[in-house]
């Protein structure tokens, strides 16, 4: 289980690191902005993971962490992201953003499940995991999270934990059977952005 978490971690943290860029991007942040923004969103979700955990943060003790955001920011970099068009910049955000929520969203979820945390209790580590860096980087820019506004986003991470903790009660917690759960969630994601889909809001009128 470790090699699938370290393997969900790095593809989290790429394709976070990706759409906290871009987030700066649109928000017009200078270059040391740009890169707070990406190691926020990359790395806020695995901190609050492990101090939950109890253990010292994933950031803090290994390296793979930050030179994976720093590559990342730097093939951003080379890449010009910050220069194309509107629209490609839209839609690479939503697809980096959805890969990063579901990785996290894995990563939360099996941790939990690997120390027995209750059902309630994976639901929450895989939600706090997924959305955790996301907040921070909206907070930092003044900007409601996008979690508490956006079509079928912290869905995804509860219905993540569920579908792993149904594969773990018949012992499927493997490559393929994670990599299932990924792809169906990655799909689900991206069909709600392109359908609309939006959870019921109260009326206040």
């Amino acid at each position: 289980m470790f090699d699938l978490v370290v393997a969900a971690d790095i593809l989290g943290i790429v394709a976070f690191t990706l759409s906290g860029f871009l987030v700066g991007v649109r928000n017009n942040l200078d270059l040391l902005g740009l890169i707070i923004s990406a190691s926020l969103t990359a790395l806020g979700g695995g901190v609050v993971r492990d101090v939950i955990l109890g253990r010292t943060p994933f950031a803090f003790n290994e390296y793979y962490p930050a030179i994976t955001v720093i590559l990342t920011i730097l093939l951003a970099f080379a890449f010009r992201l910050y220069r194309r068009e509107q629209l490609e910049r839209q839609w690479l955000f939503i697809i980096s953003d959805t890969i990063g929520l579901v990785a996290f969203s894995i990563t939360g979820a099996l941790l939990a499940i690997e120390v027995e945390f209750n059902f309630f209790g994976v639901m929450i580590l895989s939600f706090l995991t997924a959305v955790g860096g996301g907040v921070l980087r909206d907070t930092m820019i003044n900007q409601v999270p996008s979690v508490l506004i956006s079509d079928f986003y912290g869905s995804i991470a509860i219905i993540v934990s569920i579908l792993l903790l149904v594969l773990a009660q018949v012992d499927l917690i493997n490559t393929w059977g994670v990599a299932g759960v990924a792809a169906f969630a990655i799909f689900l994601r991206l069909l709600a952005y392109t359908k609309q889909w939006h959870l019921p809001k109260l009326n206040t009128d």
